[in-house]
C-alpha cells in the first residue's frame, strides 16, 4: 500500500484545495494518469498520478484544503516491489516532491498541519453544528454565509452535508452567494494589494494599424491553415514592446527599497482570461529575442496552457511587464491593474475601421477609413513621470505605423 502526498507546487504555495478526483475508490489509476485537481493562489492544475494500481482510498476529498505533504489517498500498487520505499518511486528523497510514501512508515508531516487527518471529517468541538456532523470545508461555506445547517438537506452519507449541498441551497435561494475559488481569492489580494501599493497613472493612445493589417490580410489564411489559430494583432504589438522598452527601460522595471530595479531581459506576462471563472498571467520569457511568427506562437501556446489548467507555479514566475487583450471584445480602452512587483501594464484595446484624417507623403490631408486602436497604459508614478510614458507610447505607436511588416515578415522567414 502506498500513501499519496500533496508535493510541492512552488516555493511559496503551503497549501491547495483539491476540486475533482478523476478517479474513484475502487478504480484502476494507470501510473501518470492525471489522479486529482488541485488549485493553489497561484494556478489550478491536474497532477498526475505518481504510481499504478487500485485506489482503495480517498483522505481528502473534494473541496478539503490540504496542506503540502498531507495525505491525500492510498493507492495498492500493480507492483508492490516497485514502491518498496518512497524514493524508489519518485526517485527523490522521501520528503520531497514525488508525493509517495510507504504507509508502513510514518508519512512526512509539516509541523503545524494537524497531520492527515486534518482533512477527514471528525467529531471534534467545532466539527458538529444541531448535532450533526460536518466537515471543515462545509463548516466553512455555512460560516461565510451565516447560514443554519438544519436548513440544508444533506445528501451524503448517513445524510451528511456536503460542500455540493450547501452550494446548491445557496444557488436555490434568493441572493445566492458564489464563494470565491483560490484564483478568485488571490486575484482579490493581489489587486487590493497592488492599488494599496502603487500610485496608479493612466496613459493612453490612438494607433493606426494601417501597416500591420497589410501584412496580416495577405498571410491569415496561410497562417490558420499551418499553424491553427488566427494571426492576431497582439504579435505585433508586442514586438513594438519590446523594441520601445530598449528605448524606455524602466518600463521594464520593479521598485526596490528606494530604487529602481530595471531588468535586462523582457519576461512578458500575458494576461489569459479562464472562461470568466479567474485570470492568470502566464510569462513568455525574452521576447525581444523572438520574431513575430515566435511570438504568435509562445502566446498562443502558453494561453492554451493555461486555460487547459496545464500550467505549473513556474510559468507565472519572473514577469516583468504585463500586456491584457480585452480587444477581443471591441473595448474602447480599460484602465488595468499593475501586476505587483511590475511598474508598467498595457491594455491592447478593440481595433475597428473609423473614419479619420490621413495624410499622405506630400502632407496632403484626406478622409479615409483606418484600422485605430487604443493602447492603454497604466504605470506606477513612483518609477518615473507621465513625460516618460507618454514618450513610451509614442514610440509604440511610431513602430506600428511605420514598420514595413511585410518586409520584416520575408526577413524572419529568411533567416529562419
Amino acid at each position: 500500500m502506498a500513501d499519496v502526498l500533496l508535493p510541492p507546487r512552488g516555493e511559496t504555495v503551503t497549501e491547495g484545495t483539491i476540486t475533482r478526483w478523476f478517479f474513484g475508490v475502487g478504480e484502476r489509476v494507470p501510473a501518470d494518469a492525471p489522479l486529482y485537481e488541485i488549485s493553489t493562489e497561484k494556478v489550478d492544475s491536474e497532477v498526475p498520478s505518481p504510481l499504478g494500481g487500485v485506489l482503495v482510498e480517498v483522505i481528502a476529498p473534494e473541496g478539503a484544503t490540504v496542506a503540502v505533504g498531507a495525505l491525500l489517498c492510498r493507492i495498492d500498487p500493480d507492483d508492490p516491489s516497485s514502491t518498496s520505499s518512497p524514493s524508489a518511486v519518485a526517485g527523490v528523497e522521501p520528503a520531497a516532491a514525488a508525493g509517495v510514501a510507504s504507509s508502513a512508515g510514518t508519512s512526512p508531516t509539516p509541523a503545524g498541519t494537524g497531520g492527515p487527518t486534518a482533512t477527514r471529517e471528525v467529531g471534534v468541538q467545532g466539527g458538529r453544528a444541531s448535532g450533526r456532523l460536518l466537515s471543515p470545508v462545509v463548516r466553512r461555506l455555512l460560516a461565510e454565509h451565516g447560514l443554519d445547517p438544519a436548513r440544508v438537506s444533506g445528501t451524503g452519507l448517513g445524510g451528511r452535508l456536503t460542500r455540493r449541498d450547501v452550494e446548491q441551497f445557496l444557488r436555490d435561494n434568493p441572493g445566492r452567494a458564489e464563494p470565491f475559488n483560490g484564483i478568485r481569492k488571490a486575484t482579490a489580494r493581489h489587486m487590493v494589494g497592488s492599488k494599496a501599493t502603487s500610485p496608479h497613472v493612466l496613459t493612453a493612445m490612438e494607433v493606426d494599424f494601417d501597416a500591420v493589417d497589410r501584412l496580416r490580410y495577405v498571410e491569415k489564411d496561410a497562417w490558420r491553415a499551418a499553424e491553427g489559430s488566427s494571426l492576431t494583432y497582439l504579435p505585433f504589438i508586442v514586438t513594438a514592446l519590446a523594441e520601445a522598452l530598449v528605448a524606455f527601460p524602466r518600463l521594464n522595471a520593479s521598485v526596490g527599497d528606494d530604487e529602481l530595479i530595471v531588468h535586462g531581459d523582457v519576461n512578458l506576462a500575458v494576461a489569459v482570461d479562464l472562461g470568466f471563472e479567474g485570470l492568470v498571467a502566464p510569462v513568455v520569457r525574452k521576447v525581444g529575442d523572438l520574431s513575430i511568427r515566435d511570438l504568435a506562437r509562445s502566446i498562443h501556446e502558453v494561453a492554451g496552457r493555461a486555460r487547459d489548467r496545464r500550467l505549473v507555479p513556474d510559468d507565472l514566475a519572473g514577469g516583468t511587464f504585463t500586456v491584457t487583450n480585452p480587444g477581443q471584445y471591441g473595448t474602447l480602452f480599460q484602465f488595468p491593474i499593475i501586476n505587483q512587483p511590475q511598474v508598467a501594464i498595457l491594455s491592447t484595446d478593440g481595433i475597428a475601421r473609423k473614419p479619420a484624417v490621413v495624410v499622405d507623403a506630400d502632407g496632403v490631408e484626406s478622409i479615409g477609413v483606418r484600422p485605430l486602436g487604443i493602447l492603454a497604459l497604466a504605470w506606477d508614478h513612483r518609477a518615473f513621470d507621465g513625460a516618460y510614458a507618454a514618450a513610451f507610447l509614442q514610440e509604440m505607436k511610431r513602430i506600428l505605423e511605420t514598420t514595413d511588416w511585410a518586409a520584416r515578415w520575408a526577413d524572419e522567414a529568411d533567416g529562419a
